[in-house]
């Protein structure tokens, strides 16, 4: 794979090529979610500015409680970090379960324009309710 000279430089040259690889691989590898919301205790707790919203695809709805007709609503509790993007997402409450998984994987595609404090951009935990209401729903298909 590798051709591999006598020449130091040469050595050299590919082992650089290689780390940079390697480092590259562990920063994409830090960017996956992470494993829950209470292993990032890195936030700020109060700021001057909260996270705002800029893109916010629906969950989808559970189809059984969509042709039961049950509306609902889940908080999922987010770290929004300084660049406005979702590191971990977990709802926590809802008042069915089955509206969990659903909103948490929409707020997880959810894009901010983040908080701040004295002007700078920070990380932050919030809750977000994510309302399902059947009757809107059914009226847009």
């Amino acid at each position: 794979m590798f051709k591999l000279s006598d020449d130091r430089s040469d050595t050299q040259r590919v082992m650089k090529k290689f780390v940079a690889f390697l480092s590259v691989l562990a920063a994409c590898a830090s960017l996956s979610f992470a494993a829950s919301v209470s292993d990032i205790t890195d936030v700020t707790p109060k700021v001057d500015e909260n996270p705002v919203p800029v893109k916010t695809p629906p969950p989808a709805y559970p189809e059984t409680l969509l042709k039961e007709g049950v509306s609902g609503i889940a908080v999922v509790t987010v770290v929004i970090d300084e660049n406005g993007d979702v590191l971990a997402a977990e709802a926590r409450k809802a008042s069915h379960d089955d509206f969990k998984a659903p909103a948490e994987t929409a707020v997880k595609a959810w894009k901010f324009n983040p908080a701040k404090l004295a002007g700078k951009a920070v990380k932050v935990k919030v809750a977000i309710p994510i309302k399902f209401n059947h009757t809107v729903t059914a009226s847009a298909n």
